[in-house]
C-alpha cells in the first residue's frame, strides 16, 4: 500500500497533458493553416518543441513564439507552425515528438485535404499561341575589359611624361647654371649686395662668398684650379701665364685681385676685421676686375663653340637615354609585378595561358549555349552550338534504326562532343542492351586508329533524375602527320527509353584541365526530356 501510494503521488507531481490541432482540414493550393501543439505541465518542467521541416509533406513556412498561459502551479504553453502545400490532394500531418523533462510524448496525426482552384474557362480569355521570337546573341563584356586596360594604360602614359618626359620649368639654380660665367658671376655679385652680411658685420662669410665669386670665374675661364689653389698658387699661376703671353691680364689687375684674396684670408684665419667701407671697396674692385678679365679674353674659336654645341647635344643625348631606361625599368616592373599579382592570385598556368592564347580556355570562358538536340531532346550546355552530323551508317541498317548526331570537333582535334539519339524500329519484345550501344562506339574508336583504350563503367544520373550508364577513361590517338600518338580521355554516357538510345560522347586531351573543367560543366547540364506526344 505504501509503494502504491509513493507511485500515484510521483504520477500527480509528473503529470502532463500534450494536444494538437489544426485550424482548418481542407485549404486551396499554396493557402496557409496554423498548426498548434498544447503543452500542460508544471512550473519545473523543460519543455522542448519540434524545430524544422517535420511536417513532411506539408512545409512550414513559419514558426511563432510559444504563448505560454500560467494557471495555479501549471504552465500552459501553446506553440504554432504555420504549413502550406503546392500541389494537390490529400496528405496526413505525421506524428510530432515533444519532449517534457526527462519524457517522450507524441501528438495524433491529422488529415488536410488541398483542393484545386477551379478556373472558369467560359470567362477567361483564350489566345493563340505566340509566334517564336528570335533572341540575339548576348553581347560579351569584352569592351569593358578593354576600356579597364586603355585606362590603366594611359594612366600609366601619364605620370610617366609627367614625371620623367615633360619639360619641367627651370629652378633658379638651374637657370643661373645656363648662364655664361661672366654673367653668373655679375648676377652672384647682386646676390652679395642683397644680403645683409655688412649690417651684421658678418665680414668672415661676406669675403667667402666675394673671393668664391672671383675664384669661380677664373676657374671656367683662366684656370681650371683656381678654385682648390691657395692665394699664392693663383696669384703665381696667374703672372705665368701673363708672361707667356696666354692671357694679358694687367700688373694692376693681378696686385688688386692679390690683396683682396690676401685680406680675406686674414679675415676668414686670422679673424681680422677690416672697415666695412673697405669691404665695399672690395666688392666693387672685383667688379671691376672681373669686366677686366673678361676684355683680355680671347673670343672663342669656331672649333670651340662646335665642341660646346657637341657637349651640348651629348648631355642632351643622355638625359634622352636616361629617360629612355627610367621609363623602360618602370614599364618592365609594371608587367612583371603585375604578371606575378595575377599569377598569385589565379595561378601561373592560367595567366600564361590567358596572355599566349590557349583553344580550351577560349572555349570555356566563352558564351555557351544550352539547346536541345534529337527527338526525345537531351538538353545540355555546350561552348558552341553542335550541329548536325551524317551518321554514315549504311543504308541497309538505316532501316532499322533511325540515327540523329550532332557535334563540334573531330577525334583528331582538342576537344570533341557528339550527341546521338538512335530510335530502333520492330525491336519486338527484345529490349535495348545500353553496353552493347556503348561498345559499338569503342568500333568506331578503333578503326579511327585509337588504341590502349582503358575504360571504367559508373551509373550516372541527371540533375533532373534520369538514370544511364557512364563509361569513361582513357586512349591514345595517333597525331596527324605524325608516328607519335598522344594520350586523351573521354566519356560516353548512354540513356535508354522504350526502343531510344541517347548517347553524348565527349573527348580531349589528357593534361588539358581547361577541358577537364568543359567536361564537368557539360555533364552537370545534362537533362533528358519525355517526348511530346
Amino acid at each position: 500500500m505504501l509503494l502504491s501510494f509513493v507511485f500515484c503521488l510521483f504520477t500527480f507531481v509528473s503529470y502532463s497533458q500534450v494536444t494538437s490541432a489544426v485550424d482548418s482540414t481542407s485549404i486551396k493550393i499554396g493557402e496557409q493553416i496554423t498548426y498548434h501543439i498544447q503543452v500542460e505541465t508544471d512550473t519545473t518542467s523543460l519543455v522542448v518543441f519540434p524545430e524544422g521541416q517535420t511536417f513532411t509533406p506539408l512545409e512550414m513556412i513559419e514558426s511563432y513564439e510559444i504563448d505560454t498561459l500560467k494557471k495555479n502551479d501549471k504552465y500552459n504553453l501553446i506553440k504554432k507552425y504555420g504549413l502550406t502545400q503546392f500541389d494537390s490532394g490529400a496528405y496526413t500531418i505525421p506524428r510530432q515528438k515533444i519532449i517534457v523533462g526527462d519524457k517522450t510524448f507524441f501528438t495524433d496525426s491529422l488529415k488536410v485535404e488541398v483542393r484545386n482552384i477551379v478556373v472558369d474557362t467560359t470567362k477567361q480569355g483564350l489566345y493563340d499561341i505566340k509566334p517564336i521570337i528570335d533572341v540575339k546573341k548576348p553581347s560579351s563584356n569584352w569592351w569593358k575589359y578593354v576600356l579597364i586596360t586603355l585606362l590603366i594604360i594611359g594612366i600609366v602614359a601619364f605620370l610617366l611624361f609627367w614625371f620623367i618626359w615633360r619639360k619641367k620649368p627651370l629652378t633658379e639654380e638651374e637657370q643661373i647654371a645656363l648662364l655664361p660665367p661672366y654673367d653668373r658671376a655679375k648676377m652672384a655679385l647682386k646676390k652679395l649686395d642683397e644680403s645683409h652680411y655688412l649690417e651684421h658685420e658678418e665680414l668672415k662669410e661676406y669675403y667667402s662668398e666675394l673671393t668664391g665669386i672671383i675664384r669661380k670665374y677664373l676657374d671656367e675661364k683662366v684656370y681650371d684650379h683656381s678654385l682648390e689653389s691657395t692665394t699664392d698658387e693663383l696669384i703665381s699661376r696667374l703672372r705665368l701665364l701673363k708672361e707667356g703671353n696666354q692671357i694679358d691680364l694687367s700688373p694692376e689687375t693681378i696686385k688688386n685681385i692679390e690683396s683682396i684674396l690676401k685680406r680675406a684670408d686674414l679675415v676668414k684665419f686670422a679673424k681680422s676685421a677690416p672697415d666695412i667701407a673697405l669691404a665695399e671697396l672690395d666688392r666693387n674692385t672685383i667688379d671691376n676686375e672681373i669686366d677686366h678679365v673678361k676684355e683680355v679674353l680671347p673670343e672663342p674659336t669656331e672649333e670651340e663653340k662646335l665642341l660646346d654645341e657637341k657637349y651640348r647635344e651629348e648631355l642632351e643625348r643622355k638625359k634622352t637615354r636616361k629617360k629612355i631606361i627610367i621609363t623602360v625599368a618602370i614599364s618592365l616592373f609594371l608587367i612583371i609585378a603585375t604578371f606575378v599579382g595575377f599569377s598569385i592570385k589565379f595561378g601561373f598556368n592560367y595567366v600564361k595561358d590567358t596572355i599566349i592564347g590557349h583553344e580550351s580556355i577560349e572555349l570555356l570562358e566563352g558564351d555557351w549555349v544550352t539547346s536541345d538536340y534529337g527527338v526525345p531532346p537531351i538538353t545540355l550546355s555546350t561552348p558552341k552550338v553542335l550541329k548536325r552530323i551524317d551518321s554514315g551508317i549504311p543504308e541497309e541498317l538505316a532501316q532499322q534504326v533511325e540515327v540523329t548526331m550532332f557535334g563540334y570537333g573531330s577525334l583528331i582535334d582538342k576537344f570533341n562532343i557528339v550527341v546521338a539519339t538512335s530510335k530502333y524500329k520492330n525491336l519486338g519484345e527484345n529490349k535495348i542492351d545500353l553496353q552493347n550501344a556503348i561498345d559499338g562506339n569503342f568500333k568506331t574508336l578503333e578503326a579511327s586508329g585509337a588504341q590502349n583504350i582503358i575504360t571504367k563503367n559508373d551509373k550516372f544520373v541527371t540533375p533532373n533524375g534520369a538514370e544511364g550508364l557512364k563509361v569513361y577513361g582513357t586512349l591514345e590517338m595517333p597525331v596527324p602527320k605524325s608516328d607519335k600518338v598522344e594520350k586523351g580521355k573521354y566519356t560516353i554516357l548512354a540513356f535508354t527509353s522504350e526502343n531510344v538510345v541517347q548517347q553524348a560522347l565527349l573527348f580531349w586531351r589528357e593534361h588539358d584541365v581547361y577541358a577537364d573543367q568543359i567536361v564537368e560543366r557539360i555533364l552537370n547540364s545534362i537533362e533528358l526530356k519525355k517526348a511530346e506526344e
